[in-house]
């Protein structure tokens, strides 16, 4: 459990760093950069599974795909919030994925959730309606889209449990990014901006970020129990807020840190007593 969370530390600081990155690219449609995010990962992914003489195709290959189907809606639909709202509320808003994890648990993988631990991700879930209900200055379209992009992370959480150690970590990746790949390119067509000098650089980055995010997470997601591993991503809301404050000079009213305090405290709490 312990390397699993450490996985997942590893997984938050790589997603902060991806998040800042897309945040930058105003320029370029969110089509374009989820096409360049996932192709570039996929110079990672393909040398890996050859060099290792690992199967491309996988064994879960429904699971595969509908975790992949499940991550490029999130992906996108986060990606668009940054375009409404700060990127710290967008992150708090989008990992309530956790509350959505624990129901689908319940349901899909008979995982047992004490009365105590409904009240904690309750709380959490509270920190959601205090954002809406006093962040004047939050735009509801980005509320909107990092909420169901949070509904989609806790269905790739689920499947990736699903999955289990079946299938390798890279094939889970390789199968998102593949698929991303694909869609990003076709959607993007139509708004399609050539970059120009670092612009190629920035965007090749995504890949290098995103890759690395999605891999520790996908392992910390195999080994670890849902209900105790997924809450650690809650360290990117805290790295993305203050980058956001120091780089892109983004305000927080106190309503708003306020929120994002009570859905971190009410999913530490909920860590705190499983752990116990």
């Amino acid at each position: 459990m312990k390397k699993a969370i450490l996985y997942m530390i590893i997984s938050a600081i790589a997603f902060t760093l991806l998040n800042v990155t897309v945040k930058s690219l105003g320029q370029f449609s969110v089509y374009q950069i989820v096409f360049f995010r996932a192709l570039g990962s996929l110079f990672f992914t393909f040398p890996y599974l050859i060099k290792n003489k690992i199967s491309f195709y996988g064994n879960k290959k429904t699971l595969l795909i509908l975790r992949s189907v499940f991550g490029l809606t999130s992906m996108l639909l986060f990606f668009l919030s940054l375009r409404y709202i700060t990127m710290g509320t967008a992150v708090s808003i989008r990992y309530i994925a956790p509350i959505f994890a624990s129901v689908f648990a319940v349901f899909l993988l008979k995982e047992n959730i004490k009365p105590i631990q409904w009240f904690f991700l309750a709380l959490a879930f509270s920190g959601v309606l205090v954002l809406k209900g006093f962040g004047e200055d939050l735009q509801i379209e980005g509320i909107i889209l990092s909420f169901i992009s949070a509904v989609f992370a806790g269905l790739v959480y689920i499947t990736i449990r699903r999955i289990g150690d079946k299938d390798h970590p890279v094939v889970v990746v390789n199968y998102f990014m593949l698929i991303s790949t694909i869609i990003g390119g076709l959607l993007s067509i139509n708004s399609w901006k050539t970059p120009v000098g670092y612009d190629w650089l920035i965007l090749m980055s995504l890949g290098v970020f995103g890759y690395f995010a999605q891999l520790y997470m996908t392992k910390a997601m195999q080994i670890g129990e849902t209900n105790v591993i997924t809450p650690f991503k809650y360290l990117e809301v805290v790295f993305t807020t203050i980058i956001g404050l120091l780089y892109f000079s983004e305000t927080y009213s106190i309503y708003i840190l306020l929120g994002m305090l009570i859905i971190i405290l009410g999913l530490t709490l909920n860590l705190v007593f499983k752990k116990k």
